[in-house]
């Protein structure tokens, strides 16, 4: 069997290995998110647990999404897919889901390795 080996190096910026790390985690587990999804994670996964009043403000300040029930909603949506953890009944804390082992602290080296393979003839 021949195996083309491709080997790139990229160097990004923090919140670009932090959004890599969560779209990989979305494609390998057939997760479909938006763009926005995807920068409100970002934004979650670099805070950590949040109270969740106060994080849609801070999404929607940053124009992220055009409110706070917009951002409100989108977490619900994230939650529903199991890319968001809610904790509480009053004033909720937020984070992001520990099954997706985000890292995002110090200086983070990500070393994926996929294989992907020809389906076999009968």
């Amino acid at each position: 069997m021949r195996v083309n080996k491709v080997d790139k190096k990229v160097r990004m910026s923090k919140d670009g290995v932090i959004k890599y790390q969560i779209l990989t985690f979305c494609f390998l587990n057939d997760v479909q998110i938006s763009a926005s999804d995807l920068s409100c994670l970002t934004e979650l996964a670099k805070l950590g647990d949040h109270e969740l009043t106060s994080f849609c403000k801070l999404v929607s300040d940053k124009q992220i999404f055009k409110s706070p029930q917009s951002a409100r909603n989108a977490i619900t949506k994230a939650e529903k897919k199991n890319l968001v953890n809610k904790i509480g009944n009053n004033r909720k804390s937020i984070s992001i889901s520990d099954s997706m082992d985000i890292q995002t602290e110090g200086t983070i080296f990500l070393d994926y390795k996929f294989l992907g393979i020809e389906p076999q003839e009968a």
